[in-house]
């Protein structure tokens, strides 16, 4: 089991989060990104600085990933991707994706886009807030209890 991190818009708390998680339990780490990455030093945590282009980390993670790996991610069509390899997917607010929720998630996000094509005004996301941060560190502890411990 390894954490893929879909890095370029990924808080800086989360990462944080995920780096002592990452060393606690001594899991593979990878930060995937369009742009340099500074990371702590850790046999556990790297990161790969791909290409610039439209959805070049994202493909970068789904080539890579496999099933039982954790992806932790705001992109919904990611996300849909690498839940239908078999991985999971963990939202920074804390939401896990599943293949139960992913479609539902992925047509309002369509819909959404949609709107704002036709020139709707449809406000973004609500600012990033602490309880965002604890409701991920509490799926992700959640989910790491699940696994083995190295």
């Amino acid at each position: 089991m390894q954490i893929w991190v879909d890095a370029d818009a990924c808080p800086g708390v989360i990462k944080e989060i995920i780096y002592r998680a990452a060393e606690r339990r001594q899991i593979q780490t990878t930060l995937v990104a369009n742009q340099m990455l500074r990371t702590p030093p850790s046999k556990y945590i790297r990161a790969i600085q791909v290409a610039h282009g439209f959805d070049v980390a994202d493909a970068h993670i789904v080539d890579q990933v496999v099933a039982g790996d954790l992806v932790v991610t705001a992109d919904i069509p990611l996300a849909s991707l690498v839940i239908e390899r078999g991985a999971h997917a963990l939202n920074p607010r804390g939401e896990m994706y599943t293949t139960a929720n992913i479609r539902e998630r992925l047509t309002m996000r369509n819909f959404m886009e949609d709107l704002r094509s036709a020139g709707v005004q449809t406000g973004g996301p609500n600012a990033f807030s602490q309880a965002d941060r604890q409701a991920f560190a509490n799926q992700l502890d959640r989910f790491l209890a699940k696994i083995p411990v190295a």
